[in-house]
Formats: C-alpha cells, sequence, structure tokens
C-alpha cells in the first residue's frame, strides 16, 4: 500500500503518518526527515541543501523531489506513507509520474481536515525542550516526569498570530495541489479533530472499506 498524508500543519500528519507506518509495515517517509538523513549522510543531494540551507536560500522541487526518488530507490518502491509531500503542484505532477515509471501507483492520498482555530489552539500549546529538541504538548503530549515545564521553550512560530499566518500561506499553497491530487488519486478527506486514536480509526476504516486498497 502506498499512502500519502495530506492537511494543515498542526494537522497530526506526523503522529497518524507514524502510526500507519507502524501498524501496517509501511516505511515512513517524511521530507524533514529525508533533508536530515541526506545532510547527515553527505549523499550528492545533502551537500547541495546543506549549501542551500547555509546560503538562506529555499530548497528548489527538483531538489526535493531527488531525495524523495533516492529514498523511494532504497525501498525499492515498496509500501510507504508519504507525510509532508507533495508541497507544490510541480512536486505532486512529479510524483505521479515518478512512481508511475517504477509502476507504483499511490492508492490513496488521506487528507485530515481540521479547522484552522483548532490548528491554533493545538500549536500554541506545543513546547520545545531547548536541550533535546524534543516536542511535547501541554494538554496531549506532556513533558514526561523529571522535565520541568518551566524550562520548555514557547517558539516564536507557535504563537497564535504566526500559525495564522502560516495556515492562510498552507491554503493558498495547497489548494492547487489539492485539486490537482483529487483528479488522479483516491482522496479520502477525514475528520481530523478528536483523540489520536479516533483520527486513526477514521483512516483505517476509510481505506479498509470497499476501496480495492489492501494492507489495512
Amino acid at each position: 500500500m502506498r499512502l500519502a498524508l495530506f492537511g494543515p500543519p498542526g494537522a497530526g500528519k506526523g503522529t497518524q503518518a507514524k502510526r500507519l507506518a507502524h501498524d501496517h509495515d509501511l516505511t515512513h517517509l517524511s521530507t524533514g526527515d529525508l533533508f536530515r538523513a541526506a545532510i547527515r549522510e553527505r549523499t550528492p543531494l545533502g551537500l547541495r541543501v546543506t549549501s542551500l540551507l547555509e546560503a538562506g536560500e529555499l530548497v528548489p522541487d527538483d531538489v526535493t523531489n531527488g531525495i524523495v526518488a533516492e529514498r523511494l530507490a532504497q525501498i525499492d518502491y515498496g509500501s510507504f506513507v508519504l507525510d509532508g509531500f507533495p508541497r507544490t503542484v510541480p512536486q505532486a505532477e512529479w510524483l505521479l509520474d515518478h512512481l508511475a515509471e517504477h509502476e507504483a501507483p499511490l492508492d490513496a492520498v488521506v487528507s485530515l481536515d481540521v479547522p484552522d482555530e483548532d490548528v491554533v489552539q493545538r500549536l500554541s500549546r506545543r513546547r520545545t525542550d531547548p536541550e533535546t529538541g524534543a516536542i511535547y504538548h501541554l494538554d496531549f503530549n506532556p513533558p514526561p516526569e523529571g522535565v520541568d515545564p518551566d524550562t520548555l521553550v514557547h517558539r516564536t512560530d507557535d504563537q497564535p498570530a504566526a500559525i495564522r499566518h502560516r495556515l492562510e500561506v498552507y491554503h493558498e499553497e495547497t489548494a492547487p495541489v489539492e485539486a490537482h491530487l483529487r483528479e488522479h488519486v483516491r482522496y479520502f478527506e477525514i475528520d481530523g479533530t478528536g483523540s489520536l486514536d479516533a483520527v486513526q480509526e477514521r483512516i483505517t476504516d476509510v481505506l479498509a472499506e470497499d476501496h480495492g486498497l489492501a494492507g489495512v
């Protein structure tokens, strides 16, 4: 099974992707993780990303696509769940064409629908451990015993005004991506509100219904 998770920042894509990967033996492909791995392993594309970031430049689509292609080749285009990709129409076009070339088309896109104000509430409650980089949520994933909440950092990009701006950019940039994916792939919109377990159950249920999808 080959899936892509879609949705705004704070919708829970990463958490749900990890759960799907664990429960259904899928490879979790997070573009953030792929960038970090390529940089750490000093692959040719990783070195290019490093130079771009050091110069304060954005990573172009062709480099992002190349890093995704590297990882897809490593898993021989087997079962996976994409998290955070594609983000642009050119990325979406490349992904569908690339997978078709390797006879490994996407089975479905699952979009997590979460109201903007819910996202603001979720993200504004996040805190980061400045020493370990661990991210906690004061309501849903509080720091473990021994970690003083007062030592955690409320990042600037997790402030309500910054979150609302990120959501505006997300809606503007990803609306055409969503439209493109809807035209070419089975596209399921899931209510992303509620507990992690409830959202996971909705995802599993829609994939397991009579849509011809195996593995769930």
